[in-house]
């Protein structure tokens, strides 16, 4: 059979399997690397994604023999340490993903990598802690005011000591913690919230994901309302993070943990009829796809992934069948949507701006491009500048829009290209997460 020039069947990817002698054996490793790197040297359409690829070819560029294997294996960390796992590489520009007989996945093999440094204890520790948010969390809420006050970009003496402790750059907005989670809002104002509306025959849980629940509460409240505005009926569930940051720091027996920890509550709810509505796209992503892929023999994770689904994408999915609830209205300017990587990752189309489309006479426009910050990568000092000059032309094509309002599904993509961009007229502090802009133009 002939091999073909790029592959034209649906991609597929192989599960992780992170438990195979092989998958942290040296040699073989290093040998994949190569081979790996060989194919992109060879075609290069992934130049433009990240830095991990102009990093890769300039090495093998100014090497003795202009080839791969002309590097040094450690010259491999580099090019591994400017990966975010955006998925973007697998996503939009790989043609040899699998099911094509070069078998090339990047991103799950910079994991694949990242988890060996792990193993022989490489990886910062500090990134290690960031990632325990379920902890740092409570610690966050409780004493909410000190703080957001302490890690404020405005108080330079604590960010400077936080800089030479921990290494998180002095520069980075920190995002900001609830005075209250979004469970404990859940709790005592859902009876509260009611609408003279039919009911649908719908009903979902909300997976509130830590960033809603812990950071970032006004989201979770927009989605409330509007959902029971369109006469869902709305339960609510935290059992834990979905181990996304854990991911990034190649910790993944503990996001299988995590998994099988937040799938036993979730699946209670399945199992009663409802649907799990996530509110951020990484944790969408994580209980769609990685999930599934890290734990590929157990049947609850794969019944669970078949039962999530992203909050624009449910509202979309309500508005085709039953149609929406009367009362949009127009806003007061246009809307910019930033398309998060792992919202694109998650193959369902751009969702926030068919739901954001709904709105009456709406201005919208999209931009496709990764915001470089990519969980801790953005935050410490190491990899700050790196995940600025990623985002740099994406808060550029934000500028030129020049519209009122910014939208994006990632709230860290939008802190941070918020902070990118100088003297825009975009009306918030940080991006809105279209569901916002929903209630905002339902008046709730």
């Amino acid at each position: 059979h002939m091999s073909k020039e790029g592959s034209i069947e649906a991609p597929i990817r192989h599960p992780i399997n992170f438990e195979h002698p092989d998958f942290l054996n040296p040699e073989k490793l290093d040998a994949e690397m190569r081979r790996a790197f060989d194919i992109c040297h060879g075609c290069r359409r992934c130049f433009n994604l990240c830095d991990s690829f102009p990093k890769l070819f300039d090495m093998i560029d100014e090497s003795e023999n202009e080839d791969v294997e002309s590097l040094k294996s450690e010259q491999f960390e580099p090019v591994v340490d400017a990966c975010t796992l955006c998925d973007m590489c697998f996503m939009t520009k790989c043609p040899y993903v699998p099911p094509h007989d070069f078998d090339l996945d990047f991103p799950h093999l910079m994991l694949r990598y990242r988890t060996a440094q792990k193993k022989l204890g490489k990886l910062s520790s500090v990134p290690t802690q960031l990632a325990q948010i379920d902890r740092n969390a409570k610690i966050g809420i409780m004493f909410s005011k000190i703080v957001n006050w302490a890690s404020s970009i405005k108080n330079k003496f604590f960010r400077k000591i936080l800089e030479i402790v921990t290494g998180i750059d002095k520069r980075v907005q920190l995002p900001k913690y609830n005075s209250e989670t979004f469970s404990n809002f859940f709790k005592k104002h859902k009876d509260k919230i009611n609408f003279e509306t039919p009911t649908k025959d719908r009903k979902v849980v909300i997976y509130t994901t830590c960033f809603v629940n812990f950071n970032k509460k006004n989201t979770g409240v927009a989605a409330l309302k509007v959902l029971k505005k369109n006469g869902v009926e709305v339960q609510e569930a935290y059992p834990g993070c979905c181990g996304m940051p854990f991911l990034e720091q190649a910790d993944l027996p503990k996001v299988v943990e995590q998994a099988k920890k937040v799938s036993k509550d979730l699946l209670e709810w399945v199992d009663k009829g409802y649907k799990v509505i996530t509110l951020t796209a990484s944790c969408g992503l994580m209980l769609k796809f990685e999930w599934p892929l890290l734990l590929p023999k157990d049947e609850n994770i794969k019944r669970l992934s078949s039962s999530v689904m992203d909050i624009d994408e449910y509202v979309v999915d309500i508005a085709n069948n039953e149609g929406l609830a009367e009362g949009l209205q127009e806003i007061d300017g246009g809307v910019t949507v930033h398309n998060a990587c792992h919202a694109r990752a998650q193959n369902m189309g751009i969702k926030s701006r068919d739901m954001l489309k709904l709105i009456p006479n709406v201005k919208l426009d999209v931009v496709e491009r990764c915001a470089g910050h990519g969980g801790t990568f953005g935050v410490m000092k190491d990899t700050h500048d790196l995940a600025n000059k990623v985002g740099r032309p994406t808060a550029r094509q934000i500028k030129n829009k020049n519209n009122k309002y910014m939208a994006s599904d990632c709230p860290l993509a939008g802190k941070h290209l918020k902070q990118l961009e100088v003297d825009t007229n975009i009306s918030n502090d940080e991006a809105l997460h279209p569901i916002e802009l929903m209630a905002k133009s339902y008046r709730l």
